[in-house]
């Protein structure tokens, strides 16, 4: 599918229509006037709120749930092809697409399409554009990984010239979307369950950096490793942000508050642009709004638009999102999932105010715990106290051999503070029995690692 017209309504059938942004997307276009059907396996908050909406939605999936004067199927990645739905539209020679197809597709119709890359900081980025759009009044459409608090969702249906969305590389969706402005923030090692290795990684980072059009833009961290690699024979314009040896934006006289908030002064080349405040904490995230403030100002607005808005961001939910206080604890929750991540969360940690710093980690699928062991162990090792909860393993049944206990065998082996227990209940009477007054906790992970926060601050 190379454009879906907006204007030209049909009737669209979304298997797996409760997901994320598959629900936004079947929002988009019932805002637009299409006929709008779907399945999903459970019923949910979301999809009540799309019949609501005017969705006509079936619980659970049947071949019947193809109807007569279907124009389009659009499937979300869990959907495989033994599913009856999907095998019968194609039976019907109905056109069928994925997600990431139908939402590059829909992407054409927007003036500025938006589309944020990287291993880390997808969501966060996108959310900081996001938020100084809708503080400048400039109505963007947006679709973002996670839940911000301003728009009380992950997606937005706005105006017809901006669409701002984050883009992940996993199963190379990425490569389906269609971009003005692209953003990459890092290239690392992730998701090996499908890619072989970093430069299989790279090279599809590569095809993502070269879709963007001649008149177009690519933002770029100027810090990544052999970074000619991944702009070589681009036609768009290429503009670095990192460090002042790397990169046209950078960043001085850096300071952090009490509660690890950076300010830094703002460079393009020899020209300090002016002073940004964050409201967010952590080094890591001096440079997502650096990106951030590149793709605004590209789109006409001034520093004095933007930095009051950035400074305005106060986060998305799961990062570094405080979840409230229990005896004096204070709980903090955080996806990190990845070991530069990981690194991430415990620096800007270590500039809030503590007694001790206790860390709940959950790792997510054993494909990654075991690809990446040694980065794990090596970013998990420190002076903070550790607790490892079991593998989370979301997608995968075969544990590859590898385990929760072996990942704390290995940091007490470093020299680490490291606990494993097998279940939530264990780590709440763990924590309620020496977590005290003063103290800092973090739980950790992309699963449902946050209910142990979420349980000790209710009971």
């Amino acid at each position: 599918m190379d454009r879906f017209d907006l204007n030209n309504k049909m009737h669209v059938h979304f298997i797996g229509i409760g997901g994320i942004s598959m629900s936004g997307l079947a929002e988009l276009i019932l805002s637009k006037g299409f006929e709008v059907s779907g399945s999903d396996g459970k019923e949910s908050e979301i999809i009540e709120k799309l019949r609501s909406l005017g969705a006509k939605v079936n619980i659970p999936q049947s071949a019947d749930n193809i109807k007569e004067g279907t124009g389009l199927v659009v499937y979300s990645a869990a959907i495989h092809d033994d599913n009856p739905e999907l095998i019968e539209a194609r039976r019907s020679s109905i056109l069928t697409v994925s997600r990431a197809e139908f939402l590059g597709a829909v992407m054409k119709n927007y003036e500025f399409p938006i589309s944020i890359a990287g291993t880390h900081g997808k969501t966060t980025t996108t959310s900081m554009v996001s938020e100084v759009l809708l503080h400048n009044d400039k109505n963007p459409t947006i679709s973002v990984g996670g839940m911000l608090p301003s728009i009380n969702g992950n997606f937005r249906v706005g105006g017809d010239k901006l669409f701002v969305t984050e883009a992940c590389e996993y199963t190379n969706s990425f490569l389906s979307f269609f971009q003005k402005i692209a953003v990459v923030l890092n290239v690392d090692a992730d998701h090996l369950d499908f890619f072989k290795d970093l430069d299989d990684i790279r090279a599809s980072f590569h095809k993502f950096a070269a879709s963007v059009p001649e008149d177009g833009f690519l933002i770029i961290n100027g810090d990544i490793e052999n970074l000619d690699a991944l702009t070589e024979g681009l036609k768009c314009k290429v503009i670095k942000y990192g460090h002042k040896e790397t990169s046209e934006y950078y960043p001085t006289d850096i300071r952090f508050d009490g509660f690890a908030h950076a300010s830094y002064m703002l460079n393009k080349g020899d020209e300090a642009i002016g002073r940004i405040e964050l409201s967010v904490p952590g080094k890591h995230n001096i440079y997502n709004s650096m990106a951030a403030y590149i793709a605004c100002s590209l789109l006409g607005l001034s520093h004095e638009e933007i930095a009051p808005s950035l400074k305005e961001y106060h986060g998305t939910d799961r990062r570094f999102q405080k979840k409230g206080e229990y005896n004096g604890v204070t709980v903090i929750d955080d996806y990190a999932h990845h070991p530069t991540e990981i690194k991430a969360t415990i620096d800007a940690a270590r500039h809030c105010p503590h007694r001790t710093i206790w860390i709940v980690f959950q790792p997510h699928t054993y494909s990654r715990t075991k690809a990446l062991f040694n980065e794990f162990a090596e970013a998990l090792t420190g002076p903070e106290r550790l607790i490892i909860a079991d593998i989370y393993a979301a997608r995968e049944t075969d544990n590859l051999g590898i385990s929760s206990a072996m990942l704390a065998a290995e940091i007490r082996k470093r020299g680490g503070d490291a606990y494993h227990f097998s279940s939530f209940i264990e780590i709440e009477k763990f924590l309620q029995q020496n977590c005290i007054n003063g103290d800092l906790l973090i739980t950790m992970g992309a699963g449902d690692v946050y209910k142990i926060g979420e349980d000790l601050l209710q009971n």
